[in-house]
């Protein structure tokens, strides 16, 4: 009977934690769905701003380009890795795989810039460089963004490196989330022409399918001026663009993972139960057996 009270207290434990991990499956769904929206919703201004910085950066000399978030420099020999993970676990190999990449890219010209609790605990575990920490809520303003934007931006004009890369979870769907880097200062002249490109394509195809004609830019002040400053605002909508996309990578790996925990510890239950059934008509048959031995003994 003894192993009977074990396999009962086990089907017990393993229900408990079912409802557990369905609970947390429903939370996750649900800051999935809203991360996701907020992280689709930005799209669009992002892909504007995009074709504007890349309009601009096509209607100015290239002896004119002299902006520092566009230069190429050598000064310091480093590199600022910022590295966004979560701030809890339980989400599957989600940081494991993004913290993989950024270990197996690390060398001595590496300085890191964590945002999220996870990065932080294995980047200080193994002694790196950390020039700075940042932690975010579930749902980060912009504002919020834009703190850890303007630290960048300031120790990069201050020349403490001379490159600055995201590494981050891209936000496929739900099932699929994959570790990417990003190069974000100095900002490329392929991304601004690749940007302004896309912008192109996007009003040939709406011009396509109404009666208006060509649009044309007309830039007040100069290309150079505005372009000036709007490639800060552009290095903080990119920041908080791949912290949104980290988010919405974070609930719904998260979901996944509580999902899996579920089906598992039902799976268990099953088999448990299984288990406990034989157990217990094993205990019966026996049972059967000693009294009928009993009987027999008694009628000879």
């Amino acid at each position: 009977m003894a192993n009977l009270r074990d396999i009962r207290r086990r089907i017990k434990s393993v229900k408990n934690t079912s409802q557990i991990t369905k609970a947390m499956q429903m939370v996750a769904a649900t800051k999935m769905r809203r991360a996701q929206q907020v992280a689709i919703s930005l799209r669009p201004y992002a892909s504007k701003l995009d074709d504007i910085a890349g309009h601009l950066y096509a209607n100015m000399g290239k002896d004119e380009i002299s902006h520092p978030l566009l230069q190429k420099r050598n000064k310091s020999g480093k590199t600022a890795v910022v590295v966004i993970t979560s701030e809890k676990g339980l989400c599957g190999p989600l940081n494991t795989n993004l913290l993989r990449d950024v270990i197996k890219a690390d060398d001595s010209s590496k300085v890191y810039i964590s945002v999220g609790k996870k990065g932080r605990q294995v980047l200080a575990r193994l002694k790196k460089n950390l020039l700075a920490d940042f932690e975010l809520k579930d749902t980060p303003s912009f504002s919020d963004s834009k703190t850890i934007s303007r630290f960048v931006l300031q120790k990069f004009e201050e020349g403490q490196f001379d490159a600055v890369e995201i590494y981050y979870n891209r936000f496929v769907n739900t099932l699929t989330q994959v570790p990417t880097r990003y190069p974000l200062v100095p900002i490329g002249a392929g991304v601004l022409e690749v940007a302004k490109a896309l912008g192109e394509a996007e009003r040939s195809e709406a011009l396509a399918t109404s009666n208006k004609g060509p649009i044309f830019h007309n830039f007040e002040p100069d290309a150079d001026v505005l372009l000036g400053k709007l490639l800060p605002y552009y290095v903080h909508l990119e920041l908080y663009e791949k912290i949104l996309e980290s988010r919405a990578s974070e609930h719904s790996a998260r979901m996944v993972a509580m999902k899996n925990a579920t089906d598992n510890a039902k799976q268990l239950v099953k088999d448990l139960t299984l288990e406990y059934n034989k157990a217990r008509q094993a205990s019966i048959t026996n049972e059967i057996l000693e009294i009928s031995s009993a009987a027999a003994m008694m009628a000879k």
